[in-house]
């Protein structure tokens, strides 16, 4: 199977469709050193995007969160997802839009003169946990915990804050689980690493 570098389709980028293979950003894009940068994940069914609005009003929020507010309205971001979508001729796909600090005047911590970027890309993507639908699941426990929203803009999706969950996850197909469970910092139930927890009580 071919990388996701290295496939044929269309991303939109910055406002325009662009070769898949032709996506690319400078080695010294301020979010790839920073995690400056904030993302959504959507599924597409039957060409619908599920809740298409609500998740862009939240990567706006998320960018607000992180001081750098996304040049596209909740508007435009659709439509970028729609075109996206059609561009590729897709119907059921898994959506990911991603805005960022891309490269410019500023390198170190400080960014604010530096523009904020965003893309859509979508692909064919099966459940993500497999037929554990109709086997289950099984769950390590995390090692490390969600942080006190002291520490972080807990709000925001952003990337900088899936560190632990890719080390969670690592850490429990290591020992053959599916994914791990993690906890908060008060010790209670917060999600798995990339998906929600919730319980269906009888």
């Amino acid at each position: 199977m071919a990388g996701y570098d290295d496939r044929d389709g269309f991303i939109w980028m910055d406002g325009k469709l662009v070769d898949w293979r032709s996506a690319n950003v400078h080695i010294l894009t301020h979010a790839m050193h920073y995690a400056s940068s904030v993302f959504e994940g959507e599924r597409c069914y039957n060409g619908k995007i599920f809740k298409s609005t609500e998740h862009s009003e939240r990567l706006r929020m998320s960018g607000e969160l992180l001081d750098m507010p996304l040049p596209y309205s909740v508007a435009e971001i659709n439509a970028a997802k729609e075109a996206t979508l059609k561009a590729n001729n897709l119907t059921d796909a898994y959506v990911r839009a991603i805005a960022w600090r891309g490269a410019g005047e500023m390198m170190g911590v400080a960014a604010n003169k530096n523009p904020i970027r965003m893309a859509v890309a979508c692909w064919t993507w099966g459940n993500y946990y497999g037929d554990a639908k109709f086997k289950g699941a099984k769950l390590d426990i995390a090692k490390w915990k969600r942080p006190s929203p002291e520490t972080i803009p807990h709000a925001a999706k952003a990337a900088g804050l899936y560190m632990i969950c890719t080390m969670s996850k690592h850490a429990a197909e290591a020992k053959g689980c599916s994914d791990a469970m993690m906890f908060d910092y008060r010790g209670y139930v917060a999600e798995a690493t990339g998906a929600n927890i919730f319980f269906v009580k009888d």
